[in-house]
């Protein structure tokens, strides 16, 4: 499948390079700060953007929302162009550390579906903050070889016949996430009674759990050192592709529907470039370039309407149905009291 793929996106490559030609030398217009997840772009697109606007691109990448927002908020250094999720974006709008986006300058925006336009204003409420760049769920992976039955709860990740076998992420958002919804809660509680059940019943599965990790999720998995592992979407889809035996199920009970997106924080000191960067990666063919390098789900539907192979479309990790996304959730920024809570049950569960 990803072999289709990678055909499309060099023509497409190619078209990009055509239409840059003629463009500045790299640094000739000045730099640009980008501050992104690991692994979260095609760095050939880096290329292209350099090549095409003469833009300096200084590039460096965070493991997490939390490890990122730090820095930003300290004003450690000026980030000019940030891709932070959902409530993460939702914590830095109330502590003033983004400034408005000027769609004036973004005529790829109307590549972005309407309807992650309006998911944005969930948490941008006029939508002037932040530009979709990639989504996704969150979902068990498991390998069919050493499972007994095909999953499709949460109820596994306790299940004794599977101890030292499970692999859960390492933040605690993503780790609570599973706990309250087993529960019967909303992943975005805040009432004291549901976080304490909740964190018992992480204590509970603590002696099950081989590894707590996020980044080593995916290679574990595809290396077979556990049946069952707690991942995104993105990360699920190129597993699948490894190991034939890896199977991508959103449980019943429900998970986490994310939305990542670019922001301009207050630290810029060239938003022009910033506003040029985004809008080029809101082009179909760019987002076509990242699809094929990430393989998470893209909100462009400009890229979407490029795509011939129905197998990719009917990929239901890439696209879910909207009777998966119907019982998923999305994350609020619950507020620093609500935040330092989750913080401390998750160290103590760590410490038992």
């Amino acid at each position: 499948m990803k072999k289709r793929i990678l055909f499309v996106c060099s023509c497409l490559a190619a078209i990009v390079l055509v239409t840059g030609c003629g463009g500045s030398s790299a640094g000739e217009n000045g730099e640009l700060n980008v501050y992104n997840w690991g692994e979260y772009i095609d760095e050939d697109v880096i290329d292209l953007f350099e090549e095409e606007t003469g833009i300096k691109v200084n590039y460096k990448t965070y493991d997490t929302n939390e490890d990122m927002y730090p820095i930003i908020a300290n004003g450690a250094a000026d980030w000019d162009v940030v891709c932070p999720s959902e409530y993460m974006i939702q914590k830095m709008l109330d502590n003033d550390l983004l400034l408005e986006i000027n769609h004036d300058n973004l005529p790829n925006l109307s590549n972005i579906g309407s309807e992650f336009m309006e998911t944005v204003k969930e948490f941008d409420p006029d939508a002037t903050h932040a530009v979709p760049y990639l989504w996704g769920t969150v979902g068990i992976l498991y390998n069919d070889t050493m499972v007994d039955e095909p999953i499709t709860s949460w109820d596994c990740l306790w299940d004794e016949k599977y101890a030292d076998n499970i692999v859960m992420m390492n933040n605690p958002r993503d780790v609570f996430a599973p706990a309250l919804i087993s529960c019967g809660y909303s992943l975005n509680s805040t009432t004291d009674a549901e976080l304490q059940e909740a964190a018992a019943l992480l204590s509970a599965q603590k002696p099950l759990v081989l590894k707590y990790t996020t980044d080593e999720v995916r290679d574990m998995m595809i290396g077979e050192k556990a049946a069952i592992g707690v991942i995104y979407s993105g990360e699920a889809t190129i597993c699948k592709d490894e190991n034939e035996h890896l199977q991508y199920v959103v449980p019943e009970e429900g998970s986490n529907v994310w939305l990542d997106c670019w922001v301009i924080p207050t630290t810029c000191k060239n938003k022009e470039n910033a506003e040029k960067w985004i809008d080029f990666l809101c082009r179909p063919e760019i987002a076509m370039k990242n699809f094929e390098y990430i393989y998470y789900s893209t909100p462009n539907q400009g890229m979407i309407d490029l795509i011939e192979d129905e197998e990719i479309l009917d990929n239901e990790a890439l696209f879910p149905e909207d009777d998966v996304l119907s019982r998923c959730e999305t994350f609020h920024y619950l507020g620093e009291e609500a935040e330092e809570k989750y913080n401390e049950l998750w160290k103590q569960v760590l410490s038992e």
